[in-house]
């Protein structure tokens, strides 16, 4: 029989191990992409809170929010202790035909949380699940009588093969087959809509337009809508009987400043909302979609399609992840999530004005809102032309690279030199972004202003040059 690494033994395996382990059976080149960084030739030993240490001893601010995931922190105690108390208990975790007391008071707390008859949950796995899963409601809701779904151009909302053909984004650089009658209208440009709406009716003047997808906040681009623009896709989308869907799987549950980026504007209630990331705790892989009562009980409320609103997840209803999702939504109200991104933005919306103001010519903006912000690097066009000359292999077919290079030089030196772990998007302009956990405290935020203003001063060039010299060849 052959030999299986146990639990013991995976635990004691060094960095070399663990790459060549990924080497073989997982990703060659994620090694030779993540190891550019001190991150990728680093394991971690444990984390709590705002901080992640290393088996080597290092204690490393984590401004990443986990990509999303973890405004709640590393393992916070409340998150821990639910999943304790699940597991002591010997609850039942999967069973689809038996009733779940969790999956029934999370469905009842969502429709607390969110506004107007948003009451209507489903729980599946991940974000581009909740994503497909509302498509898919939205389809079933014109009975299948509409042919079209509007999306952005700018836009993020999974990589299935669903989700990634309605995601509009720079890192899209292979096509795969997706779903059908996918259109794309302007971010925050209610012409644009309006133009595509007049030109999809069928020959009775009729809408064939079943569902418009947007993010009212783009956390990957830092761009969002105006609440002029989202109120007048209430309008559109309420005239032509179109379900409207907001994805706030990145910005929900505070990180903004607001519960969810669209409860800001008081009466806007879009008919199906998704959400992810957070909304687990840092500990549970949980997405909802959330639909308005109409809307769901027209396309899925009787007997015949009481059960065709699955995503095809088996884990529907799992008991310890909504456990933790419920645990998680408490800490978020409890503790005043939304507030506490503000308080947030207080300390880095003036600290990174005063630091592009500084550094004008390697910081072409910063955007934000809440604790979530991105920082625009640029190094001049020389500093552009020399990375554009890179070896970079298939990366150098990547448009974004230039930018991507630079940025990374700035988020290894603030790793390697100064103990502050920051992470750059996919999407957009591949901004530096800047996503503390709210968990973490204004000492904290001035910390991490002080590791980017001397990670700045020492110029581009001398950035570039070390990363160049250092990490490049790994690729």
């Amino acid at each position: 029989m052959a030999h299986l690494i146990s639990l013991e033994e995976a635990e004691r395996l060094d960095i070399g191990d663990v790459h060549e382990l990924y080497r073989t059976y997982i990703n060659k080149s994620q090694v030779r992409l993540m190891t550019s960084f001190g991150f990728g030739r680093e394991l971690v030993d444990h984390a709590e809170g705002a901080y992640v240490y290393t088996r080597d001893g290092r204690k490393i601010l984590d401004f990443t929010g986990g990509v999303g995931v973890l405004s709640h922190g590393h393992n916070h105690p409340r998150i821990l202790a639910a999943r304790r108390r699940f597991q002591e208990r010997l609850r039942m975790e999967v069973h689809k035909t038996y009733f779940s007391p969790y999956l029934a008071a999370l469905g009842h707390n969502l429709a607390a949380i969110l506004p107007g008859d948003l009451t209507r949950s489903f729980l599946p796995n991940s974000g581009a699940e909740a994503v497909e899963g509302a498509v898919k409601l939205a389809y079933k809701y014109h009975g299948g009588q509409r042919n079209l779904i509007l999306r952005a151009d700018i836009s993020f909302h999974g990589k299935l093969l669903g989700s990634g053909g309605l995601t509009g984004s720079a890192q899209n650089h292979f096509a795969f087959p997706t779903i059908p009658g996918i259109r794309t209208f302007r971010y925050n440009d209610l012409d644009s809509v309006r133009e595509i709406l007049g030109q999809s009716r069928d020959g009775r003047g009729r809408s064939e337009v079943y569902a418009l997808l947007i993010e009212p906040l783009s956390a990957s681009t830092m761009q969002w809508c105006s609440e002029e623009f989202l109120r007048g896709l209430r309008e559109l989308c309420t005239a032509e009987d179109i379900v409207l869907i907001f994805d706030e799987i990145y910005t929900g549950w505070g990180k903004t400043g607001s519960m969810f980026y669209f409860t800001r504007y008081e009466g806007l209630v879009p008919d199906v909302v998704t959400t992810s990331k957070s909304f687990g705790g840092g500990k549970s892989s949980i997405s909802a979609y959330v639909a308005r009562e109409p809307v769901f009980r027209r396309a899925y409320d009787n007997l015949t399609d009481a059960m065709m609103q699955s995503t095809s997840t088996t884990y529907y209803g799992f008991g310890e992840e909504t456990a933790t999702a419920i645990e998680a939504i408490a800490i978020a109200v409890e503790d005043d999530y939304p507030e506490r991104a503000r308080a947030l933005e207080a300390v880095l919306r003036p600290g990174l004005e005063r630091i592009r103001k500084t550094y004008p010519d390697l910081i072409a903006d910063v955007r934000g809102a809440g604790a979530l912000f991105g920082v625009f690097l640029s190094g001049g066009p020389k500093l552009l032309d020399l990375v554009g000359k890179l070896p970079a292999g298939g990366l150098a077919k990547d448009p974004l690279i230039r930018t991507k290079i630079i940025t990374a030089a700035v988020i290894d030196t603030l790793y390697r030199k100064h103990d502050v772990y920051l992470y750059n998007t996919l999407n957009g302009r591949s901004p530096l972004m800047v996503a503390p956990p709210l968990v973490a405290e204004a000492e904290e935020a001035e910390r991490f202003l002080d590791a980017l203003d001397a990670t700045l001063a020492e110029g581009m060039s001398r950035l570039l040059g070390r990363f160049i010299r250092e990490r490049v060849s790994a690729w």
